[in-house]
């Protein structure tokens, strides 16, 4: 079963967040805790870590996109698994 990942809230204060890079591409095997992506917030830029093992099946957000907190940037799920 697919695992959406979404913008995380780092502060109380963040509603959204910039990706500024994708440290995997789709196909790839994320494990947890493996670095999906820097964001950029209003207090800096931060790393999204993987909560869970999975293979990168898609990617929704692009570079640059400004993503409200919650919204899914991504998607980790089983080997060749359709969203």
């Amino acid at each position: 079963m697919a695992i959406a990942v979404v913008m995380p809230q780092f502060e109380s204060a963040m509603t959204e967040g910039t990706v500024v890079a994708w440290k995997k591409k789709v196909g790839d095997l994320v494990n947890k805790g493996d670095v999906l992506l820097r964001i950029e917030t209003d207090t800096g830029e931060r790393d999204v870590a993987a909560a869970e093992a999975g293979y990168l099946l898609r990617i929704d957000a692009d570079i640059e996109q400004i993503v409200p907190c919650g919204d899914t940037v991504a998607w980790l799920g089983g080997k060749g698994e359709k969203i």
